[in-house]
């Protein structure tokens, strides 16, 4: 093992992912000599084996065989369109990393270099000051100790670098930014916008928010990136960087500065704390592919972007004599307030009279629909806190339509029905906030290790009485605005959801503006140890209800801007 000299950087970083990324590249262009760690194994942008496959030449035509899925995979395969062959590499087994559940809690993780960023689902979206004062004015929690202009210069830079196509609408709850063209909707999805528009003014009908680039520059997106190439095959990884992810766009930056240091195969035990310093000093260690224990240095600063419940697991383990009930635990909040999205709710129904309209190429984004309850006007409260909003789109079946019911004659009859296009159909599918609760957490369990000898995490975590109020209107408002634009069978739906299920889990160390009630400051830093960032879901102090990764990311570069400047005035 390198001595301590040898081990010791300018920063450190935990996490690959969509946080993890972005703070690897920013210290290194700043200078700062930057270890990044990452648990799982090395991929590298182009890695990508299932990328140009059809589903006929993978294993069981891309099924997931029963039996793998309930020794390896019990967690995961309650979301059943990750159980395919094309993208279950990018997964955790579960059988590798149990947790254990008080209340069935739906964990979906990625340990690879670039971590969920690969399989994400690339919506982005900002959230704005009625997100930001929500918990102030209703005496929910605690309050955001930032506001919406706080954050607008970051939000508006990473959305720059990432290359988000979208339209802008001019809605204050909804904020806009310097998005790329956006991805143009299909007939059906513009014909569903204008009988929206025309019935029910109060309500916005907008193209989704994605990390695909419509129109690449590398001037501002650099990495290794090329325009979005419709084939919707993301989750496999894109080789032409067409979508967003740590790989294809601040990892390769960060490469290129000279200034970082990949380690994978890193699993991080605990964060050091220098008592005397009240500082983070490094991190132990534990490399899974030797089974040895290491511990790396810092003269700087720590970035902790494990994904929410990890960065939480991390610092609950992360225990001293100055720190017994772990690191920036003194108040009892690391591992509380975990919250999640709520979905699986909305409706859908075919829509006529498109029957000579067919879409080019396969298009990985569709319609989203802004909130439009609670807008702290009179017409749009309800009787509930807080809102939602809807992502869904439209599209015609192919000859696939054929194969469970071959009700056509063979031969002849059966080719010209395969070579048919189907009937449209269209669905929209509500996402809707959940309160931080304290009750809501995740503690360390001692008694059940996982493959790499670390704790695991005992879920206990639920969804309350305002999140199913709340979804009563997700339903009917999305039946109404199908009739307005015409869409016949309709058919309404709502599935029973647990946390989890929606990947958006979040929470579990937040910011605040009293050490008494809050794990962060204003800048992420952890109260009592100021050299250490977290700036991944974990820092969220409530929830929103869009896609929250681009406010993990323009957190992270606000959080690596104050810490370089910290050093630089020898505050840290």
């Amino acid at each position: 093992m390198k001595g301590k000299a040898q081990n010791t950087y300018d920063a450190i970083v935990i996490g690959t992912g969509i946080s993890g990324g972005i703070a690897a590249m920013e210290l290194c262009k700043k200078g700062l000599k930057t270890l990044v760690l990452e648990r799982g194994r090395n991929i590298k942008h182009g890695d990508y084996p299932t990328a140009n496959l059809d589903d006929w030449e993978l294993p069981h035509n891309n099924a997931v065989p029963d039996a793998v899925k309930e020794k390896e995979y019990p967690y995961l395969s309650r979301k059943e369109y990750i159980m395919k062959q094309d993208g279950l590499h990018h997964f955790v087994k579960d059988s590798d990393h149990p947790y254990t559940e008080k209340k069935r809690f739906d964990w979906i993780r990625a340990y690879q270099t670039g971590g969920r960023s690969l399989v994400w689902g690339r919506q982005c979206y900002q959230l704005s000051d009625l997100d930001f004062e929500a918990n102030a004015k209703e005496g929910i929690a605690i309050d955001w100790p930032i506001r919406h202009k706080d954050l607008k210069p970051w939000y508006d830079y990473v959305t720059r670098f990432v290359g988000v196509s979208g339209r802008a609408e001019g809605l204050s709850h909804f904020p806009d930014g310097p998005f790329q063209p956006p991805m143009p909707l299909n007939c059906v999805e513009d014909h569903f916008r204008e009988g929206v528009h025309a019935k029910l003014p109060h309500i916005r009908v907008s193209e989704g928010r994605a990390a695909h680039l419509t129109a690449y520059d590398p001037a501002v997106n650099l990495g290794t990136r090329g325009n979005c190439q419709y084939r919707n095959r993301c989750r496999r990884g894109c080789p032409y960087g067409g979508y967003y992810s740590s790989n294809s766009g601040p990892i390769p930056v960060a490469i290129e500065t000279g200034n970082m240091t990949l380690v994978n195969g890193a699993a991080v035990r605990e964060i050091i704390y220098d008592a005397d310093k009240k500082r983070a000093s490094g991190v132990r260690v534990k490399l899974t592919e030797t089974g040895q224990e290491t511990q790396f240095f810092t003269d700087g600063v720590v970035f902790l972007c494990a994904s929410a419940l990890n960065s939480a697991a991390i610092l609950l383990a992360s225990k001293s004599d100055a720190q017994p009930n772990g690191l920036g635990n003194d108040n009892d909040q690391v591992g509380r307030n975990v919250m999640d999205h709520h979905h699986s709710v909305g409706a859908g129904g075919t829509m006529e009279g498109f029957d000579d309209k067919y879409f080019k190429g396969r298009k990985p984004n569709g319609i989203y629909i802004p909130r439009f309850v609670n807008l702290e006007d009179r017409s749009t409260k309800r009787d509930y806190l807080r809102g939602f909003g809807y992502q869904g789109g439209a599209s015609r079946s192919n000859w696939t339509r054929l194969v469970r019911e071959l009700s056509v004659g063979p031969g002849s009859e059966l080719k010209q029905a395969g070579l048919r296009p189907g009937e449209w159909s269209i669905g929209i599918g509500g996402f809707g906030e959940s309160l931080p609760n304290p009750d809501n957490r995740v503690t360390l369990n001692y008694d059940k290790l996982d493959a790499d000898g670390l704790p695991t995490l005992i879920m206990d975590v639920a969804f309350g009485e305002n999140e199913a109020a709340m979804r009563k209107d997700m339903k009917a408002y999305a039946v109404e605005m199908l009739e307005a634009a015409g869409v016949k069978n309709i058919r309404p739906f709502d599935r029973k959801v647990f946390p989890g299920y929606a990947i958006h889990e979040m929470g579990s160390a937040r910011m605040g503006r009293d050490p008494k009630t809050s794990v962060l400051n204003a800048h992420n830093q952890v109260w009592n140890c100021q050299n250490l960032y977290v700036t991944d879901g974990a820092a969220m102090t409530s929830a929103s209800n869009v896609n929250p990764s681009l406010t993990y990311m323009a957190l992270t570069a606000r959080a690596v801007d104050h810490a370089v400047k910290g050093l630089n005035r020898r505050e840290l």
